[in-house]
This record gives structure tokens, sequence and C-alpha cells, in this order.
């Protein structure tokens, strides 16, 4: 495999992120149901990554996307958080088939930032 298709590998992943993550991370933002324009945004953001990107852009993406649900509350919120540690847990999974990936073992502040948040998800507590 060429090293064009090893940076760009990142793209054949599962296709979740860039079609459900827009409106969890609208939400998030909005702290509860966002609106026609915050939606737009988010999916106009995602599209951008996808064909124009590159895979340390998106990563970030991702990050971001993790920092926003660990905060916030009410019904939507919880589903957007819910959501979104889903959809990173999925593709981190997938990551690891991808040519020359292997799970870190350990991503420090952020890694345990993110397992935090897994963890009150997984309890239900918003």
């Amino acid at each position: 495999m060429s090293s064009q298709r090893h940076r760009d590998a990142w793209l054949s992943l599962t296709p979740e992120p860039e079609r459900d993550l827009p409106a969890a991370i609208a939400t998030l933002r909005a702290g509860g149901i966002p609106s026609a324009e915050e939606l737009g945004a988010e999916r106009a953001r995602a599209e951008r990554l996808v064909l124009r990107g590159s895979r340390r852009r998106w990563v970030q993406w991702l990050r971001e996307a993790a920092q926003l649900a660990d905060g916030g509350s009410g019904p939507e919120v919880a589903e957007a958080r819910e959501l979104v540690v889903d959809v990173i847990n999925n593709h981190d999974a997938l990551e690891l088939g991808l040519p020359g990936r292997r799970r870190a073992p350990s991503n420090g502040a952020e890694g345990e930032k993110f397992e935090r948040i897994r963890n009150r998800n997984a309890k239900g507590n918003s």
C-alpha cells in the first residue's frame, strides 16, 4: 500500500462520525436542541473535514466532540453524549485495523477524561 493510501486510510472507516456526530456536537454546544443554523454549521464542518481535511484534523474533531460530551445536562445532552461515546469507541476500535496503527498504551489526561465520560455515560449519569 502506498504512503498516500496510508495517509488517507482513515477515510475508509465507518461513516457514523460524519453522519451522526454533527447533530450530537451541535446539541452539546447548544446545551439542548440546536438551531438549524448551528446544525448546518456542524454538518458543513464534518463535510469539509472528510473532503479536504487530514487525519490529524479529523482526530482533533473527535477529541473536541469528546470534550464537549464532558459537560451539560438535560435529556438532549445526555442522548448526544451517549452517541458521541458510542461513535468514538467504535471509530477507535476500527482504527486499530488501519495500516501502521496500534492502540496507544495511554492517552494521558485526555484518555483519562474520555474514560470518565464513558463511565459516567455507562452509569446513566448526566
